[in-house]
């Protein structure tokens, strides 16, 4: 007779010890689902109620069972100038914190002066300040300058929480940057505009990328700004437009869902494209 093999201690220990891993796999799988599920359902019934063809969003269904883009249609005939108005601000409040923060990062990571420290200390502190005292003195001035109502107001308001945090940025990513290709570079007759722009600029493609892409986040969202310096409806962000709009339709929720979920687009879109550069290295592929 053949002896049946009897399973060791060993071999019987390890099959839930190689069970347990897995179940605890599909329990933390279980609850990272949920727990996204939780907070992606506000962006869900946000689409869900801006398909539907009217009503309150409390009774709307769980599902569009007939799908409509009135809601959508009403949203561009309404909003889409003000879509554009805060497109246009936002890219121009980038272009603007970029062109002065990253010269003053690159001095200030570059040139090892005593009261850098302070400087850096100085822009933190801009960083505290409440945006209403920010928005009520800029009020003052630009209605002594004639921007408001303007969308170059809007840019250089925007700007103003843009630059502080693109400097911040900048300057850390700078930091890293060695020392000794940029010598080289003056080695080779560059001057510090020159190695600037040709050497320093290009490896700092991610942080700028990352700067650009907060401070249009920024400018994107901002509502206390465009609340306080636009008195007219000739210059007015689509997130004054979604507040006051709110107010007009608040008994038909599906063009105001259109209008957040058209608002929503361009951050959405921008977050995926640019979201390999903002963890990137600095210093990759900077070999002279």
């Amino acid at each position: 007779m053949s002896a049946v093999p009897v399973p060791t201690t060993a071999a019987a220990d390890q099959a839930p010890q190689n069970a347990r891993p897995a179940a605890h796999r599909w329990l933390a799988t279980a609850a990272g689902v949920l727990i996204l599920a939780v907070m992606l359902f506000p962006l869900y019934w946000m689409v869900n109620v801006s398909l539907q063809s009217g009503g309150g969003a409390v009774a709307t269904p769980w599902f569009p069972e007939a799908p409509s883009l009135d809601g959508y249609v009403q949203a561009f005939d309404d909003q889409g100038r003000n879509l554009v108005t805060s497109l246009v601000v936002s890219l121009g409040a980038v272009v603007v914190s970029l062109v002065i923060a990253a010269p003053a990062a690159y001095a200030l990571a570059q040139f090892r002066w005593r009261w850098v420290n302070w400087v850096l200390f100085a822009v933190l502190i801009t960083q505290m300040i409440p945006g209403i005292v920010v928005a009520n003195a800029l009020y003052s001035a630009f209605s002594d300058l004639g921007l408001l109502n303007s969308v170059p107001g809007l840019i250089l308001a925007d700007s103003t929480a843009g630059v502080p945090f693109a400097i911040i940025v900048m300057k850390a990513f700078m930091d890293s940057i060695p020392s000794s290709v940029i010598e080289a570079a003056r080695v080779d007759g560059a001057g510090q505009l020159r190695a600037f722009v040709s050497i320093v600029l290009p490896m700092s493609r991610n942080a700028l990328i990352t700067a650009g892409l907060f401070t249009f986040l920024f400018a994107w969202g901002d509502f206390l700004f465009a609340l306080t310096l636009t008195t007219t409806e000739d210059v007015r962000p689509v997130t004054l437009g979604l507040y006051q709009y709110i107010g007009t339709y608040v008994s038909d929720w599906s063009p105001i869902m259109a209008t957040a979920v058209l608002s929503s687009l361009p951050a959405i879109v921008l977050l995926l494209v640019a979201q390999r550069y903002v963890a990137a290295g600095v210093t990759g592929g900077a070999v002279k």
